[in-house]
């Protein structure tokens, strides 16, 4: 799952390490990360993997149209407008429609918290 872009549709097979990448960003890190940093490798034969049906295929980048944004295999619009993820401020917590125990209702009463020093209660009442 590739924390770049959340719709990734495909894998991409890197041409210098051979490995699958979910994103450029996400080989990039890696290779930072790794024993032999690197910069990947420009190409024009892309390889993909499917994220949908598992199948891998070739696509060659200088004779790319329309037709070839899809899988050849199932039919997966994969060139899609990638979806970012967007920092954003949220209470900590369920969906309040799902959850809803963070939330107070003023008609109800609270019960009243006793102590075991109060007077009150059941052995006041014992007489």
């Amino acid at each position: 799952m590739c924390k770049h872009i959340l719709n990734a549709q495909v894998a991409i097979r890197a041409p210098c390490c051979k490995q699958w990448f979910d994103c450029a960003e996400c080989h990039v890190e890696s290779a930072q990360n790794s024993e032999t940093p690197h910069q990947i490798k420009q190409t024009m034969e892309m390889v993909f993997a499917c994220k949908k049906c598992k199948k891998v295929f070739r696509k060659d980048m200088e004779t790319f149209e329309e037709a070839d944004e899809f899988c050849p295999h199932c039919d997966n619009h994969f060139v899609l407008e990638a979806v970012e993820p967007k920092a954003r401020l949220e209470v900590e917590g369920e969906d309040v429609r799902k959850d809803s125990r963070m939330l107070k209702d003023d008609r109800v009463k609270a019960k009243e918290q006793m102590s075991i020093w109060d007077d009150e209660g059941e052995a006041a009442r014992l007489g």
